[in-house]
């Protein structure tokens, strides 16, 4: 080993540790919803070295990067075993993707990577390229990871090298690190993305939330977050999606819109988080928004404030894919601390902290979007006129 090869192995180790170990702190006021954080938690550069570099002076005296990380982002999340958990997609510089668990003690920072990455088995039809698992703990006792699985379109004509088909893959695992491959999801939609499994049977029967889809990139007469059901989840078969939550015009989810990690369930109903997508000047724009459905009936939305509830702020808006944020896991701890867990720009991974009372007040209290101009001045007017009768209240008192 030379002394270059020394001296740059230790700046490396020491430039990575302490990246790791950087604490996270709350980022300002907030909106009193939730509280962002300064750093992301999980970046390309949390990528273990042994990962990157051969680190034989034999075979790479220069100690060059052999395997280049480009980003980490999309994860989904789990506590588990005391631990803080995310099985985050990693894409290197050939822009494929794969599965790697990162784990934290507290949530919030201190995310470092396990040795090896995810190994997901291939069915008959190997996968080009996997990415965005949704982790759920179901009731039947296995943990399920749902992930889109992409291929090349076999119609595609051969000068067309983007055309692909998104389908739904099936894992599931009892300890993050055996997988057990299930055939893909089969519906009625030609192509199928961002399908979330349901924690609970219903109906004695696993129940999915997809988004059916026309083609790769868009909705079409597709879109809308859907439901559907299936007997046998060693053989899922779907057979009729119903829409529980459709595109709309003129909102933050016009174009498209997708479930993002299982929902929570609540007292109050079943708590959503979902990617809303509309159409800009500067290409589509990804933000984050919430609704509730029905303990019961699952595909009644019985709460749905308007708009927004994250979009890309400052860094965030920066990146792969710029003005974007896309969440696919999120943490319920035991003391009712929320823990969202969103990526930004296709590029890295970031927290937000809340509390399950302060996420049900937004979603039950919140205004709906009236879907006009007029009903939003019409909302505005009305808080304006609530505060000034407590202001004059106030001043009396």
């Amino acid at each position: 080993m030379t002394r270059e090869f020394e001296v740059r192995l230790k700046a490396l180790d020491d430039a990575y540790n302490e990246h790791i170990s950087r604490p996270n702190k709350i980022a300002g006021l907030g909106n009193g919803v939730y509280n962002r954080y300064i750093n992301p938690i999980l970046t390309a550069d949390h990528a273990p070295i042994s990962w990157r570099y051969d680190l034989s002076p034999e075979t790479n005296p220069h100690l060059m990067e052999r395997f280049g990380i480009n980003a980490v982002f999309n994860a989904g999340a789990i506590k588990w075993q005391g631990k803080y958990l995310l099985v985050a997609r990693v894409e290197g510089v050939d822009r494929k993707s794969f599965f790697a668990m990162a784990e934290s003690p507290n949530g919030i920072d201190n995310f470092s990577f396990w040795e090896n990455p995810v190994v997901i088995p291939e069915t008959e039809d190997p996968d080009t390229n996997i990415y965005d698992m949704r982790l759920t703990e179901h009731a039947d006792g296995w943990i399920y990871g749902l992930f889109c699985t992409e291929r090349r379109d076999p119609s595609a004509p051969s000068y067309d090298q983007s055309m692909a088909v998104a389908e739904c893959g099936i894992a599931r695992t009892k300890d993050f690190i055996t997988w057990q491959r299930l055939p893909d999801l089969k519906t009625p939609s030609p192509q199928q993305r961002n399908v979330v499994l349901h924690p609970e049977f219903v109906n004695g029967k696993y129940a999915f939330y997809t988004r059916p889809q026309d083609s790769f990139i868009n909705a079409g007469k597709g879109g809308g977050i859907g439901f559907g059901l299936c007997d046998d989840i060693e053989n899922a078969v779907i057979d009729h999606e119903e829409i529980v939550d459709n595109k709309i015009y003129h909102t933050v989810y016009e174009a498209k819109n997708g479930q993002g990690p299982a929902p929570i369930k609540t007292d109050y109903g079943w708590l959503h988080l979902a990617h809303g997508v509309r159409n800009t000047a500067a290409g589509l724009r990804y933000v984050l928004y919430i609704f509730m459905t029905d303990l019961h009936n699952l595909t009644k939305v019985i709460h749905k404030p308007g708009g927004y509830f994250i979009a890309p702020e400052g860094d965030e808006r920066f990146g792969d894919v710029p003005n974007v944020v896309f969440c696919n896991g999120w943490i319920l701890d035991e003391d009712g601390t929320a823990y969202i867990y969103y990526a930004s720009a296709d590029s890295r991974m970031h927290v937000a902290t809340s509390s399950i009372e302060k996420l049900l007040d937004y979603a039950m209290n919140t205004p709906p979007d009236g879907l006009r101009s007029a009903t939003s001045v019409d909302t505005l007017n009305h808080i304006i006129k609530s505060n000034n009768n407590i202001l004059t209240q106030e001043k009396k008192g």
